[in-house]
């Protein structure tokens, strides 16, 4: 990225005291740029998928992908700032998030504005996404599966909400039904890869009802001890995301035509996520689960035929 475009990320973080010139078409198109190298930097997959969208659509994803995530980066900067420090960053960047798209100092808050008015998304999923990096301040254990369903409706179900709007629906209730059930599927997906990561964080996602129910302990978390109860632990939780996401193909199939792919192969290729975890013997301590491009694109073509298969619908 050019001088310029390097600014911008630390606007994030200090009040952007960055303003781009230009008139707004010019300068729309250059923060949608923007945000769609935020997308091929931090999320691959997402970028892989989102790619399979007309080119509308494609960019208002990314739009939403990289509000996200420097969101979530305010939060994980991984910097000095204290909890203090970080939650008024967040509380700041929420209130610049309200304000009308030509007084927007921020590419990503000046995309984001326009793509949440071009395709009527409500404010209050992104207010729900914001309060969800909010708990990550604050919350670092959750003693039921209900408690994290919470965090997982914040953190990711927002996202795909927002995202049925972009794409298209038929039957709202039910679309964003399974919508939010997958979700909370990519987010416990999230979960179970980077169980290592969270602890040396200072963060246990997997409910605490959940290592009661099989004796797992958090002393045999800080050891990486993988064995028959670790194993039926992962094996408990894969089980409970497998059944969101076969879920999720009723939803997928009241999606307009157009976007119906794109969100099957970002939805499959994260499933897939858990039978690597599995081929890798439950290692989330030492590994990071991920698929290579050869794996994605068997992904692509395996979907494309189920999708193929869907009943068509009068989508507009």
């Amino acid at each position: 990225m050019n001088g310029q475009q390097e600014r911008w990320p630390r606007a994030a973080m200090s009040g952007w005291q960055y303003r781009e010139r230009g008139n707004m078409e010019d300068r729309l198109k250059r923060a949608s740029e923007y945000c769609s190298e935020i997308t091929r930097q931090y999320s691959r997959s997402f970028y892989f998928s989102s790619g399979l969208l007309p080119a509308e659509k494609r960019r208002a994803v990314r739009v939403l992908y990289a509000f996200c995530r420097l969101s979530d980066n305010i939060v994980d900067n991984g910097g000095p700032d204290s909890p203090a420090e970080r939650l008024a960053q967040l509380e700041s960047w929420r209130l610049r998030m309200h304000f009308p798209s030509e007084e927007q100092d921020h590419p990503v808050l000046l995309a984001w504005a326009n793509v949440r008015r071009q395709y009527g998304i409500p404010v209050r999923y992104a207010e729900d996404l914001l309060d969800g990096m909010r708990m990550d301040l604050s919350q670092f254990r959750y003693e039921t599966f209900s408690q994290l369903w919470r965090y997982c409706y914040c953190v990711a179900a927002t996202v795909g909400l927002c995202s049925m709007h972009i794409v298209g629906f038929v039957d709202r209730s039910e679309t964003f039904q399974k919508a939010e059930g997958l979700g909370v599927a990519l987010q416990l997906t999230n979960i179970l890869r980077d169980v290592g990561e969270d602890w040396r964080r200072g963060r246990v996602y997997l409910p605490q009802e959940d290592l009661d129910r099989f004796g797992y302990t958090e002393a045999d978390l800080s050891r990486g001890l993988i064995d028959e109860r670790y194993r039926a632990l992962m094996d408990f939780e894969i089980q409970r995301a497998n059944r969101l996401y076969a879920q999720a193909w009723a939803g997928i199939a009241l999606l307009n035509e157009d976007g119906r792919l794109a969100i099957a192969v970002a939805a499959e290729v994260y499933r897939s996520i858990l039978d690597k975890l599995v081929a890798w013997q439950y290692d989330n301590f030492r590994r990071r689960a991920y698929l290579s491009t050869w794996e994605k694109l068997r992904v692509l073509l395996r979907v494309w035929w189920r999708v193929r298969s869907l009943s068509r619908c009068a989508c507009p």
